[in-house]
């Protein structure tokens, strides 16, 4: 049977029964099974999962008793198989037809028969197929199309225009570049964009960060410059986001929702491995990923905590050069890295502002007379940045802002970003 796509299968089922994020899953399963092409299997694992409610309204048009009479094993060999037809040229129709009938006879066998005929059916019918009527209800279109969930549709229409809200859910849907931070204290950007040309990489430098280079090509993590500690995978709005934290050598930092500790280290670096950066996490056993990031980097200047963001530490008051608060939040910036945040229920999302707001006034507390607080999230939601800036700038007069900054995927070409820097009035 083929590996790429058992491999696939498993990360989604994985997703369907466990909840688990595509990024982690994807690595773990693909350490495990080792298939013949991991770039395949990433590419559907993605693509289905971007086109996930758009696979479902059309196996729901020929399904007998529509999507809701699949079960979750012939459902997701299904969206993998019609994903394949639709989307995927390199594939021939037949291969993609067999090779699901092939995990369904081993996965769900009894349903084997059910998965040939309705991938056949839409051989012979699909180009009759048709989407919802614009006209008649623009949300379920615009969430067939582009496959979201209808209620971040509308929700992203009480801030938005039509035409910004539809190039927002088209940018979702691309493939991001991969962005890597050089680590200078080790090396420079040229000198290692000819190490990772020589091992058959492309790689183009960043416009919008100096210490970023642009990398095209496969088992980038693999590669001894990763392992040697000379560059981090990270999207170039999280290196604005510390470069407007302006953190110098010397400096005393607290990152008070450091892990898994992109931002903890990128500051490091900046600060010449000096001074002393504090980084704290609700949950003891993620900070471990940052310990080891920082040994990978060649850090020593990073002290990790478990502590509670949205509870002051009165022994830290007034001690902190920078403060970076990069919060918990809705994700709904990062679609085109997550895809399944697309799916997410809307319950909870209108209670992250206040959660949000308690970290940054208890983060404030941290910061002395002339220092900087950083408010940032990986988010697109008006109220959970802006808002939440405001708000906190309103309440507290002895703070102003330096800068505010929204990215957006389809305009900046990063993830979708808000960042904030204050100043503490001396």
């Amino acid at each position: 049977m083929d590996s790429s796509r058992t491999t696939a299968y498993l990360v989604l089922m994985d997703m369907e029964t466990k909840g688990s994020w595509s990024n982690l899953t994807l690595n773990h399963r693909i350490a495990e099974k080792r298939p013949d092409s991991p770039a395949f299997v990433r590419e559907l694992v993605y693509g289905v999962l971007e086109r996930k409610i758009t696979l479902d309204y059309f196996l729901g048009l020929l399904a007998k008793n529509g999507i809701r009479s699949l079960g979750k094993q012939e459902r997701t060999i299904l969206r993998m198989g019609l994903y394949q037809i639709r989307c995927m040229d390199s594939v021939p129709e037949y291969a993609a037809v067999s090779e699901s009938v092939a995990l369904a006879r081993r996965y769900c066998k009894s349903r084997a028969g059910l998965v040939n005929a309705i991938l056949r059916a839409y051989l012979k019918r699909g180009d009759t197929l048709r989407m919802p009527d614009r006209d008649a209800d623009e949300t379920e279109y615009l969430s067939v199309k582009y496959s979201y969930a209808p209620w971040l549709i509308r929700k992203w229409r009480t801030f938005y225009s039509a035409e910004f809200t539809e190039r927002l859910l088209e940018a979702g849907n691309q493939r991001p570049p991969v962005s890597i931070r050089v680590n200078r204290l080790k090396t420079g950007r040229e000198e290692l964009a000819e190490k990772l040309r020589a091992g058959g990489f492309e790689t183009e430098e960043s416009r919008l960060c100096e210490n970023a280079l642009l990398v095209k090509g496969s088992r980038l993590l693999e590669t001894e410059s990763y392992r040697n500690g000379l560059f981090t995978p990270q999207d170039e709005s999280s290196m604005l986001a510390v470069s407007a934290l302006g953190a110098g050598p010397g400096e005393f930092v607290i990152d008070t929702c450091a892990a898994p500790g992109g931002k903890t280290t990128a500051i490091a670096e900046r600060m010449g491995n000096t001074g002393r950066i504090l980084a704290c996490d609700l949950y003891e056993k993620r900070l471990g990923l940052v310990d080891r990031q920082a040994r990978r980097l060649g850090l020593t200047n990073i002290e990790t905590k478990a502590a509670d963001a949205a509870e002051a530490d009165p022994a830290l008051a007034g001690k902190a050069d920078r403060v970076l608060v990069d919060a918990p939040c809705s994700g709904l910036g990062v679609i085109r890295r997550k895809p399944e945040i697309k799916y997410r229920e809307e319950a909870g999302i209108d209670e992250l502002p206040m959660l949000q707001r308690r970290i940054l006034q208890a983060s404030s507390t941290y910061v002395r007379p002339g220092g900087t607080l950083l408010y940032s999230t990986c988010t697109i939601n008006p109220e959970e940045n802006g808002n939440v800036a405001d708000a906190f700038l309103k309440e507290n007069p002895s703070f102003e802002q330096i800068s505010s900054r929204q990215l957006l995927p389809h305009e900046d070409g990063t993830d979708g970003f808000f960042i904030c820097a204050m100043k503490r009035v001396k």
